[in-house]
């Protein structure tokens, strides 16, 4: 069986608007999903990128408003129109309680997308407890059980775990996909995943 291993943060605009479409593409494949949220704050800088907040304003106004409203469009992704007001808050939490859901299946599937969509849809802080906790259990998720889970040193481990392979497997922002090994960056490269998981492209 195919496998796209899925590098992402929760709060990532870019694997918002791809999230509906990978999962489309996991289910028509059978393919199996591996999530691995990570740290973005030492996975873009390992990569040589600068920082987005230390990117020149137009920079920052085509990637996060022309590109962002154009893709927004194309996979049907409403979003609102300005950064969502916490967006800069601590990701660590909303990682990890990812992390917390499990490596694969419904749930960490079911929940990555909740929080990458009421993150950048609904304004949703995810840096708050009770908001993860809330979101999780409008899934039918136990939200504290997750959160109680999230805080442990297992998690966290995993968690440095997923920013470290990361940096060796020179990723560089989010969303990257490896599919069967091969690396993706970005949601606007999702169409040659789903060719590459029927056909894998010439090495």
């Amino acid at each position: 069986m195919a496998t796209i291993e899925y590098f992402y943060a929760a709060h990532s605009a870019y694997a918002y608007l791809g999230s509906a479409k990978l999962m489309q593409i996991v289910r028509d494949s059978g393919a199996t999903l591996v999530h691995k949220p990570n740290d973005l704050r030492q996975v873009v800088p390992a990569a040589g990128s600068t920082p987005t907040s230390e990117r020149t304003t137009g920079h920052r106004a085509y990637f996060f408003g022309r590109e962002l409203d154009r893709w927004a469009e194309h996979r049907s992704a409403p979003i609102m129109g300005h950064m969502p007001t916490h967006h800069r808050k601590d990701i660590d939490l909303p990682n990890c309680f990812l992390i917390a859901a499990g490596e694969t299946g419904p749930a960490i599937d079911a929940l990555a997308h909740a929080f990458l969509e009421q993150h950048w849809r609904d304004d949703a802080n995810l840096s708050d407890a009770a908001t993860l906790v809330g979101i999780a259990n409008g899934l039918n998720l136990d939200g504290a059980a997750l959160l109680a889970k999230a805080g442990s040193a297992e998690i966290k481990a995993q968690y440095e775990r997923n920013t470290g392979e990361a940096i060796e497997r020179s990723v560089f922002g989010s969303p990257t996909y490896f599919a069967d090994g091969d690396m993706f960056y970005g949601q606007d490269r999702l169409e040659l995943v789903e060719r590459a998981l029927k056909q894998p492209y010439k090495r």
